[in-house]
């Protein structure tokens, strides 16, 4: 069954949009798989891919005003392009899979499908081509180009070129910001109830560093392991808190500062390696087995100087 299509982004499609960068209903934010019909394509228009993630799915649409066109959508879960394709779910197996389901070899005369560049490392092109006959093209990096590749045939060294600035990092930070909100909160809650208000402070200080200071920074960080970056700036987001303690000759607080920041950055900013394009998933997989433990000791320590710290401050007030 052919779907309808139409290139208009709606105020509600706008408010949706808004509502799954802050993370709100973010799982439900799909279309329906299958194939859509932008327009009055023909047999011989051309056949676009795309995720069944509603960001993606209006990125394409929306960028097709008066074309027609076919739209392949893919069931990745609700997951966008780039991230699906790591995943496995923009593949080969689902893209023949809904090439077959749909018919398209009776729906267009020519074989030939546009993919997103971002998907290609989750299709093997030549066994779409080996099941299905049709060839596999990947189009520009942004939907925004896509009107002038398929006028024009062919990508500009400008459509391939994968951009992240510092507007693409920004957007992000919302989402992760709600991720983060109720265990930020229940460890500043505890730090506070442990060491007092400064506790408090230190601890949503590491998490706004990893969440917010992070992805701003990032391109200027040395380095290349997140966790590591992550560390460094949570460690410089509780130095005034520690400076604080040690003027109070409580070292043991200073050090339960710096531990559960740094940890809590680190942690967080390792989180956000699968929201850029600065690593590759191999590399993710690599820093995740590396750096976990670490984290988690580092963490650990922390809360027990913590713990420590409170239990002296509380026999102090009892003696």
């Amino acid at each position: 069954m052919v779907i309808r299509a139409e290139p208009r982004i709606t105020p509600a499609d706008r408010l949706t949009h808004i509502k799954a960068r802050l993370g709100i209903n973010r799982m439900n934010c799909r279309v329906a798989p299958g194939l859509y019909a932008l327009g009055a394509p023909d047999r011989s228009s051309p056949v676009l891919v795309t995720a069944n993630y509603t960001l993606s799915f209006d990125a394409l649409r929306g960028s097709l005003g008066g074309v027609d066109a076919w739209i392949m959508v893919l069931d990745t879960k609700g997951v966008n392009v780039w991230c699906a394709a790591g995943k496995g779910t923009f593949g080969a197996n689902e893209l023949c899979a809904r090439i077959e389901n749909a018919g398209l070899a009776n729906v267009v005369d020519h074989r030939r499908l546009t993919l997103p560049q971002l998907g290609a490392p989750g299709v093997a092109a030549h066994a779409v081509a080996r099941r299905t006959g049709f060839s596999v093209e990947y189009g520009p990096v942004r939907a925004g180009d896509i009107k002038e590749y398929l006028r024009t045939g062919a990508a500009s060294a400008d459509m391939r070129r994968v951009t992240f600035g510092l507007w693409d990092r920004l957007v992000l930070i919302p989402i992760e910001a709600k991720a983060a909100a109720l265990p930020g909160l229940g460890l500043a809650a505890a730090l506070w109830a442990l060491l007092g208000p400064t506790g408090g402070w230190a601890a949503l200080a590491g998490v706004l560093a990893g969440i917010a200071l992070f992805p701003v920074l990032l391109p200027l960080m040395p380095g290349t392991q997140f966790a590591v970056q992550g560390a460094a700036l949570g460690a410089l987001s509780a130095a005034p808190f520690s400076a604080d303690a040690l003027s109070r000759s409580s070292w043991i607080e200073a050090a339960a500062y710096l531990c559960i920041s740094g940890a809590a950055a680190a942690f967080l900013a390792l989180n956000f390696t699968g929201s850029t394009t600065f690593t590759s998933p191999s590399a993710v997989k690599r820093e995740i087995a590396r750096y976990t433990r670490p984290m988690a000791v580092c963490f650990g320590l922390g809360f027990a100087l913590a713990l420590v710290e409170g239990a002296l401050r509380w026999s102090a007030m009892v003696w």
